[in-house]
Formats: structure tokens, C-alpha cells, sequence
């Protein structure tokens, strides 16, 4: 039974230009583990990798109801890819399965969260 979707939008620019002057950011956004990814990274892929996961944590926060905040964290989420680069919500504070997409265009990041409870 889905319990929330959550879906967002980010303009991957605007992303690139925060990490640009505030180099802390991706600490604050991504986990230890995502962290270590992005930081294999160069160039526009950087960009794409660090808006996604900041755009599909906007959207699990939606789509678990509370936003971002005090109740849910940035550092609460973690999304992790497979070998095959299909993205994983890998750690997460709601108890049943969550669904991530993960969409650019040259210009934007398009991203999806479905929480799914058993029941």
C-alpha cells in the first residue's frame, strides 16, 4: 500500500554555484557513504550526482510527510547505487520500502520517492 510520493525539482546549476561558495554543503548533504561516491566524481557528473541526491531527499521528505527539518535530516537518508547505476534508498527512518527515481536533463534533476507499507 503506498503510504506518500514525494516528487522534486532542482535546477542543477543552482546546486553547483551553492557548492561553489559554501564547499561544506555536500558534507551537510550527502551521507559518509554518498560522500565518498561524489567524491570520485568531476566536472558535471559532480553536479548531477549532488543535486540528485539533494533533490531525492526533498522528495522522500515529501513523500514521508514531514519535509525537511527537525523531524528528518539530510544525513537521515542515504541513497546509494548498484553496480547496474540504479539508485537505492539504502538507510531511511520510515519502516517499509522506498522507490527512488532519479531523472536530468541538462538543465534540471527530476526526482521521485514512493513509500511503500505492507498492509
Amino acid at each position: 500500500m503506498i503510504y506518500g510520493t514525494g516528487i522534486d525539482l532542482t535546477d542543477i546549476n543552482r546546486v553547483f554555484k551553492v557548492q561553489a561558495h559554501l564547499p561544506k554543503f555536500a558534507v551537510r548533504i550527502l551521507t559518509a557513504k554518498e560522500l565518498a561516491a561524489y567524491q570520485q566524481l568531476t566536472g558535471r557528473r559532480a553536479s548531477e550526482y549532488l543535486a540528485g541526491r539533494f533533490s531525492a531527499k526533498e522528495s522522500y521528505s515529501k513523500a514521508y510527510g514531514t519535509g525537511l527539518g527537525n523531524r528528518l535530516g539530510f544525513q537521515d537518508i542515504e541513497i546509494l547505487d548498484e553496480p547496474s547505476g540504479k539508485p537505492v534508498v539504502s538507510r531511511q527512518p520510515f519502516a517499509g520500502q522506498a522507490h527512488v527515481s532519479i531523472s536530468h536533463t541538462e538543465q534540471f534533476v527530476m526526482t521521485q520517492v514512493i513509500l511503500e507499507q505492507k498492509g
